[in-house]
């Protein structure tokens, strides 16, 4: 502890063993609604504006999120004045999410009765504007006592005020325009303005993975709290609590959505994260920095909205099965929802291989047997009864988890253990420590 006249610490730099914090655990909370939301807005027009509209979106929520763990990985995310940055920051992103039409609303332009009235398309950028401008503001104050910092903020912040400029621009132009080239120029803003921000804080000379087990956790929680928004989705569409009776097929689709989510979930936590963990603590320099960048900020993008796409999918074939028991007029299912379902947990496998290649450095006939078959089975989907397609889908991913894991048993086994003896070796020198200062 710092003596009584000493100057109150702002800011405090992360340690190599750091671990995340219960502020980045509430940080997160906010992507929570930020998924459910984007979900509850596409299901409604899930067609392929749609999906590049929640691609789009999720880019940027992205990069914002990577970059607040980029910070949390150089500061102590719960020190000083890194709490306030997270509260600005997580209401910018719940205000720029929440303000989001959906398809039935109306475009228009508000009354001018209305008091106090903002241009709703503007609010999304200048909540962009405000977190890149808080943030900077962070890391040009905390480069002050933490010189490596430094490069950080200076070489980022033109592009992203260019970036910021160019999603105003996509919000003001475009309906000048009309017709196709209203679209054309809203894509044409957008992907310009997402490249420029993701090249402008991706390059190895502003990134820094002080923690390398700080950074392994704090993007498996990601996956985790998307995995758990596709269960949410699940019991939305299934609607268990509402008035659909509990006929067999719903209760069997239910099951069936949940041992797919399991077995996914399993794919990559049980060995997968752990040795890839490993290997980032074995790699340093600028090799780790562009092991982090790869493996993490690039590839577990994909897999987030591979689980995203999976809950839109998910969520309409339990709808449609729920509305078939309650003898209701049966829920619209498009062949774009199956494609949707199928694809979201292709995308999802695709980048585990992706990340498993990075990381590891070997891939398996095994792993890539389930992204064989369901590339396959993808154009037949739409064509099967919604049961039997989800069926299927869950038949071939549980049954390839469960392959691999007995291929794998004997690594898989040295893995764990060697966790459980770090977890167990940890927990020793806490409690040693704990005996001597009680």
């Amino acid at each position: 502890m710092s003596g009584e006249g000493a100057a109150p610490v702002r800011v405090q730099p992360a340690a190599p063993g750091a671990k995340v914090t219960r502020l980045e655990l509430f940080f997160d909370l906010v992507f929570v609604f930020a998924f459910i939301h984007l979900n509850t807005l596409t299901v409604e027009r899930l067609d392929v504006g749609g999906l590049l509209s929640i691609f789009f979106l999720l880019a940027v929520l992205w990069l914002v999120w990577s970059r607040f763990a980029v910070l949390g990985n150089n500061l102590r995310a719960d020190q000083g004045i890194m709490p306030l940055l997270g509260f600005a920051i997580m209401t910018a992103i719940f205000v720029s999410v929440a303000i989001l039409p959906d398809s039935s609303d109306d475009t228009s332009a508000p009354p001018q009765t209305v008091a106090w009235s903002v241009p709703g398309e503007l609010v999304f950028p200048a909540c962009y504007c405000l977190i890149w401008v808080l943030e900077i503001l962070t890391l040009r104050y905390a480069a002050r006592s933490l010189p490596s910092l430094r490069s950080i903020w200076w070489r980022t912040t033109p592009a992203l005020l260019v970036s910021t400029a160019l999603l105003v621009l996509a919000a003001l132009l475009p309906p000048r325009l009309g017709g196709d080239a209203e679209l054309a120029a809203f894509i044409c803003l957008w992907v310009a303005a997402i490249a420029i921000a993701y090249l402008a804080v991706l390059p190895t000379k502003v990134l820094a993975v002080v923690s390398a087990g700080h950074w392994a956790e704090r993007h498996a929680l990601i996956v985790l709290i998307a995995l758990g928004e596709s269960v949410i989705s699940l019991g939305i569409g299934a609607d268990l609590l509402g008035n659909a009776p509990l006929t067999v097929p719903l209760i069997g689709a239910a099951v069936l959505g949940i041992a797919l989510i399991c077995a996914l979930w399993w794919t990559y936590f049980d060995a997968r994260s752990i040795a890839a963990e490993q290997v980032l603590h074995r790699t340093h320099g600028v090799a780790r920095i562009r092991l982090a960048r790869d493996a993490y900020t690039l590839l577990h993008f994909p897999m987030v909205f591979g689980i995203i796409l999976l809950s839109l999918g998910i969520k309409q074939v339990l709808a449609h099965l729920a509305s078939l028991a309650n003898d209701a007029e049966p829920a619209a299912l498009e062949p774009i929802h199956l494609r949707v379902l199928y694809g979201g947990v292709l995308l999802y496998l695709l980048a585990l291989l992706a990340f498993q290649a990075r990381t590891i450095r070997t891939v398996h006939a095994v792993t890539v047997a389930p992204v064989v078959v369901l590339g396959v089975l993808l154009p037949f989907a739409e064509r099967m009864p919604p049961l039997l397609a989800l069926a299927l889908l869950s038949f071939v991913v549980v049954t390839a988890t469960i392959i691999e894991n007995h291929r794998n048993s004997g690594q898989r086994r040295e893995l764990r253990n060697s966790r459980l003896a770090e977890q167990q070796a940890l927990e020793g020198e806490e409690t040693s420590w704990r005996s001597r200062h009680q």
